[in-house]
């Protein structure tokens, strides 16, 4: 098969990439939000959690940014079946990790949150994962073009 053809790709591959973008949407939102917090909804947050968004430096918030940005796009690409979802989504995961990296290792927000405030960061670097695995397996079997 020639390189720029595109073949038929399963119904479920379409599905899982609609999920995929509802996701990451959520991820964009969550972002906005943080991003256009008043000072008022700011100050209402506990102090420990305060002080833990306060201290969050640029680089980890663009690591947000690029995170869920590269996510929604990359998975809209996946819905459009273009090969730019690969790097997109690679992009995503190198933003997750960055992001990941910052709260769980310097920021230690598992003191602020505790134990189960790991659960939704290992969810967004598992689903980064396969993302990422599902357009670099899309892309080989010719689902995009």
């Amino acid at each position: 098969m020639s390189e720029g053809r595109s073949v038929q790709s399963p119904k479920w591959f379409m599905i899982v990439s609609l999920i995929a973008f509802v996701w990451n949407l959520l991820g964009v939102a969550a972002y906005i939000m943080q991003a256009t917090m008043s000072p008022e909804a700011v100050a209402a947050l506990p102090d420990a959690e305060r002080a833990l968004l306060e201290s969050t430096p640029a680089w980890a918030t663009a690591a947000f940014a690029i995170a869920v940005h590269g996510g929604a796009l990359g998975c809209l690409f996946l819905i459009l079946r273009k090969t730019w979802a690969v790097p997109l989504l690679e992009l995503s995961f190198l933003g997750v990790i960055v992001q990941m990296f910052h709260s769980m290792f310097i920021a230690n927000s598992i003191e602020v949150y505790g134990p189960g405030g790991m659960t939704m960061p290992v969810m967004v670097i598992v689903i980064s994962i396969y993302l990422v695995f599902l357009a670099r397996s899309a892309k080989a079997r010719h689902w995009l073009s």
